[in-house]
């Protein structure tokens, strides 16, 4: 059972991953930032999915980004683009409207 609840679990996150850094980089920010942010909010994702994302989310136009050179270590910033912010808020209510046919579902069993 541990097995067929991670499994599901997984393929529950995956989308609200999308839709979690589209809302978070609405400021910007990097990387290895937003990975300890997301696990802070209770999205564990690692480096390996994340990156990825990020890049597809930008060749999507929902991602700008921006090098930063200024520090020793350059660092690639990303921020939700208008569109990303659109995408952000339509599926955001999406999410509340499923949010509460689950409710509606878990009340009448």
């Amino acid at each position: 059972m541990p097995e067929l609840y991670a499994l599901h679990q997984q393929e529950l996150r995956r989308g609200t991953i999308v839709l979690a850094c589209l809302l978070i980089l609405k400021k910007p920010n990097y990387g290895y930032a937003l990975l300890g942010q997301l696990d802070r909010s209770g999205f564990a994702v690692d480096a390996d999915t994340l990156y990825p994302l990020l890049r597809r989310l930008e060749k999507q136009e929902l991602l700008t980004s921006d090098w930063n050179t200024e520090e020793s270590r350059p660092r690639k910033f990303y921020r939700t683009s208008d569109q990303g912010a659109a995408l952000a808020d339509t599926l955001s209510r999406d999410w509340e409207e499923l949010n509460a046919a689950f409710h509606a579902l878990k009340e009448e069993s």
